[in-house]
Order: C-alpha cells, then sequence, then structure tokens
C-alpha cells in the first residue's frame, strides 16, 4: 500500500550495494526512515531528489513485515536548498537544525508547527544571518518538544524574576538573586529578552534586528546547555559548526 507526503530531507547514507537509507521529517506523518532501493543506480531516478535539507514530494509504500522500513516510491523536488549544501557554514546550520528535529521527534509523531518551522528556517537561512535564524528556530523547536525553560519567575520562590537572574539547566528555569544559586552561570535580562524575541519570532514577516555579540553567545550557551541535558549527549553537529566558527 503506497502514501504521499510532504517532507524535509534530514539525512541520508548508503545502505547495501546499490541502496540508500533516508530520514525524512514529513509534514503529515512526522519523522520517517525509509529505504530508497537501487537509488545509487546511474539510472535511478530517485538518486537526483534525495539531498540533505530537500524539500521533496513522495510517494512511498508501507513498510510489508511490522519492524521493516517504509520504501521510497517516487519523489518530486519542491525546493532543493542546494545553496545550502553548497557553503560550508549553512552546511552546518542546516545540519544542527536537521539533527535537532531528529533527536527531538520520535518516529511518526505527526508535527505540522516542527515541519513549519524547519522550513521556513532554510528558507530564511539563504537570506538572512544564518546564526541568528538557526537559533531561533532552535529554541522554537525546543520550545514545541515541551522542553522550553521558564524564564518568567523564579524557580524556587515564585516571585518575580529579579536580574541579574541564575539558570539552572536541570531544574529547566531561572532562580532569583535571593535564592540558593551557588554556582549557576548568571543570565541576564537582555538574554532572557532575546530568548523570548527568538521563541516568538513571526517567520512569515521576521523583520530587522541587531543583536549584541556578547547577549547572542549566551543565548547560544544556554540553548547548548539545555540541549545536552535534555539529549544526554552533545550533538554532532554542534561541534561542526563549532569547527567552522574557529575557522
Amino acid at each position: 500500500m503506497e502514501y504521499q507526503t510532504e517532507a524535509i530531507l534530514l539525512a541520508v547514507r548508503n545502505w547495501g550495494d546499490a541502496d540508500r537509507m533516508v530520514t525524512l521529517f514529513s509534514r503529515e506523518y512526522g519523522k520517517i526512515t525509509a529505504i530508497a532501493y537501487g537509488a545509487r543506480r546511474s539510472k535511478s531516478k530517485l538518486g537526483g531528489c534525495l539531498q540533505p535539507f530537500s524539500h521533496l514530494d513522495l510517494s512511498l509504500s508501507f513498510a510489508k513485515l511490522k519492524r521493516g522500513l517504509d520504501s521510497v516510491k517516487q519523489c518530486e523536488i519542491m525546493t532543493s536548498f542546494r545553496e545550502l549544501r553548497e557553503d560550508l557554514t549553512l552546511l552546518a546550520y542546516g545540519n544542527f537544525l536537521a539533527e535537532l528535529v531528529s533527536e527531538l521527534w520520535p518516529e511518526r509523531e505527526k508535527d505540522f508547527n516542527a515541519f513549519y518551522i524547519l522550513l521556513h528556517a532554510y528558507h530564511l537561512l539563504l537570506v538572512r544571518n544564518p546564526r541568528i535564524t538557526t537559533l531561533a528556530a532552535a529554541w522554537q523547536l525546543l520550545s514545541l518538544a515541551g522542553f522550553q525553560p521558564s524564564f518568567d519567575r523564579c524557580l524556587y520562590c515564585e516571585k518575580d524574576l529579579i536580574f541579574p537572574a541564575f539558570i539552572d539547566v536541570r531544574a529547566g528555569g531561572v532562580v532569583c538573586p535571593h535564592c540558593d544559586h551557588y554556582q549557576l552561570p548568571e543570565i541576564t535580562r537582555q538574554v532572557r529578552d532575546l530568548i523570548g524575541n527568538l521563541i516568538r519570532l513571526d517567520w512569515n514577516n521576521p523583520g530587522n534586528f541587531s543583536i549584541n555579540g556578547k547577549v547572542l553567545n549566551q543565548a547560544e550557551s544556554i540553548l547548548c546547555s539545555f540541549l545536552r541535558f535534555q539529549l544526554d549527549k552533545d550533538l554532532n553537529s554542534l561541534k561542526f559548526i563549532q569547527q567552522i566558527n574557529a575557522m
């Protein structure tokens, strides 16, 4: 039995002698892992379509066995996002968002909003600051997955936040200076406000704004700390971004 879906290709790798395994994030079905049989053969019509970040219209066949993988039958490119693959910096940020979605969403958990954020972020990466675009998308995806930290009230006394405050990634929020904050890193009002603005960013009308470099670095550092705690590991794509920035 076959089905149609619109999807973004998160990852692709060789499988067997002539096949490819793909990880897709679809609009209708969420994350799908599938096999494209014969995609590496020179005459295959699938090979040219199955490139990372591509926005695709696909026809797939359900797995015949309960624990098997679906198979890709046909695909048509809606947006190739070729520029993301050809620029090293854009490639690094595109890989990070793809890996983040793959880690945060389990197989077959439909989430149209996550699909929407990823697709619009890839479009915006081509025309706006990729670092800020990626940070906005990452904070929104983290929030959508249910891991958004609380930034409005103190975790302990529950009073309105006083700054400078302190971030507790394990507890999932912020601590005021009057409560126990021993060895917790500081978070300023400017960083808190930036994260809030990024989470509320309208992808259809992102607007123009400038960000202080120090505030941007702190917002990134807090994001990475939350991801490391929630996923219990470092993302490979983050290491790639750090290598690119070092260059």
